[in-house]
């Protein structure tokens, strides 16, 4: 018992109808499809193209799209354009500047228009469709990598117990390298879980939903109710109302809310040491508080749904608006389905401190899981958030508006090698493709972003600025933004230069 509890740190065992199945080795070319620029004529797509692609009034036919494909989001079939789409009034034209900070992506993202954007078929027209299959043995095999070296990591992790004791402040420093290390590995573990969710991983429903089920139970994930929102999330891309995690706080009165708070600090230490307060204090709140937040008071989550809790299928609060509700129907059942992998991985938390003790079980699960948390969190933010990529409102946001405003990201640069990229299976480097169509597996995305990249090159964004100077970008710029045409801008009025 004793072993058992401290190798379950982060190494997954997956019992699954596959379980017998050898995993074959990882087939690290992607694919073989070539890409084709389609010839899609420059006014259909940029100007006769402006169709909202999903009825604002509908919310996926809310259980049956769900129950077809859980955890995943199609998009819709294309709409037809109606004559008055052709002269829309001047929603894109560049809004008011004052108070912007440039990223990397050098305001492409505010010049744009709604009708610039094509509806989803036209996107998934210029899609190798061989892109849109999974394959079981190959999603398997990228599982052995991640689960092999999540093992490791753990088995010298429990070697390393009877010469540098977790008990004794000294080995602090040993064991928060081994923290960074074996959490950053064990993010790979978290990605597959990830593609279970959308259905990306198999066809299978089983296999998808018992990997899947046990690898977020172990990282103490409810995988139902996370499959539920996060494909809300998907829908609902850059949507002020209702967006999934970091939708931003409008600013009400500059005096105020974050944005107050942020002047406050930087009245008091000066503009130069203050913004770095600041940013400091966003990226700990973001990175270590926020994963845990989310799932217990849906922190930064749309305010439409009033308070969410991801362990209990009712709103904590009465939503703005019932009929969005995180949870409906048969999702409550899932929601408590989801607390039981959770009881018992809470329980087996509980008799391994018991046993050995809560500085061992942080030393090996702990600290790990905090990495897991703060990539995941990492990712999600710069994803989908910068100084100069607006968010919308519900008469301005539709599906393929606010799936285009994700950021791809130099991921692959992070190390040398291009490892934690490898390791983290592509997610931050291909994530445009992924949130039009979150049952691209990963092994596919590279060549489904490609495709999009070289027909939609107008509306493709990646930013090649690095991860950490992005990262401490965000931190202190994206505080609150106001509303100026019909976009949500981040407004960095005053301390331009310190971004």
């Amino acid at each position: 018992m004793t072993t058992f509890l401290r190798l379950i740190p982060l190494s997954v065992l997956i019992f699954s109808p596959a379980s017998t199945t050898a995993f074959a080795p990882p087939q690290l070319t992607t694919t073989t499809t070539t890409t084709t620029r389609i010839n899609v004529p420059k006014w259909n797509r940029n100007q006769a193209l402006n169709v909202a692609t999903i009825p604002g009034s509908s919310d996926l036919n809310d259980l049956d799209e769900f129950n077809k494909a859980p955890g995943s989001f199609i998009p819709p079939p294309p709409t037809p354009p109606s004559d008055g789409d052709q002269n829309d009034d001047k929603l894109g034209a560049m809004p008011d500047l004052t108070g912007i900070v440039f990223s990397g992506l050098k305001g492409k993202a505010l010049s744009l228009s709604k009708s610039d954007f094509p509806n989803s078929g036209e996107v998934r027209k210029v899609i190798p469709k061989d892109c849109f299959e999974s394959d079981t043995l190959t999603s398997l095999s990228y599982l052995s990598v991640s689960v092999i070296g999540t093992a490791l990591c753990s088995a010298f992790g429990v070697a390393a117990l009877s010469v540098l004791p977790p008990d004794n402040l000294l080995t602090l420093p040993f064991w928060t390298a081994y923290s960074a290390i074996t959490g950053t590995v064990a993010m790979g573990l978290w990605v597959l879980a990830h593609e279970c969710g959308h259905g990306s991983f198999s066809k299978n429903i089983a296999i998808r939903d018992t990997v899947g089920y046990i690898i977020h139970s172990i990282m103490l994930v409810p995988y139902y109710s996370w499959q539920r929102s996060h494909a809300v999330h998907h829908k609902y891309t850059n949507h002020m109302e209702l967006g999934e995690t970091h939708v931003p706080e409008p600013i009400e009165d500059k005096a105020e809310g974050s944005y107050g708070i942020r002047n406050t600090i930087i009245n008091a230490f000066g503009k130069k040491t203050g913004i770095r307060v600041w940013g400091v204090l966003q990226g700990f709140l973001h990175l270590i508080v926020g994963w845990p937040a989310y799932l217990w008071i849906g922190a930064t989550g749309g305010p439409a749904r009033g308070m969410t809790n991801h362990y209990w299928p009712d709103p904590l609060t009465n939503p703005k608006m019932p009929k969005k509700e995180l949870f409906p129907g048969n999702w409550k059942e899932k929601v408590l389905k989801s607390d039981i992998g959770i009881a018992v991985m809470a329980g087996a938390l509980a008799a391994w401190s018991i046993c050995h003790g809560i500085p061992e079980m942080m030393a090996l699960y702990g600290g790990p899981l905090i990495v897991v948390n703060c990539w995941l969190v990492a990712y999600t933010w710069l994803q989908h958030t910068d100084t100069d990529v607006p968010h919308f409102d519900m008469d301005d946001h539709d599906f393929v508006r606010g799936a285009f405003h994700t950021i791809d990201r130099p991921y692959d640069k992070l190390d040398p090698w291009g490892l934690i990229d490898f390791l983290h299976h592509k997610i931050g480097t291909t994530h445009v493709a992924h949130h039009y169509d979150s049952t691209i597996p990963h092994y596919k995305a590279e060549v489904a972003t490609n495709a999009i990249k070289e027909n939609y090159p107008e509306l493709y964004l990646y930013d090649p600025t690095p991860i950490p100077e992005a990262l401490w970008r965000i931190c202190k710029g994206c505080t609150a933004v106001e509303k100026r045409g019909d976009k949500y801008v981040w407004n960095n009025e005053g301390v331009e230069d310190r971004l």
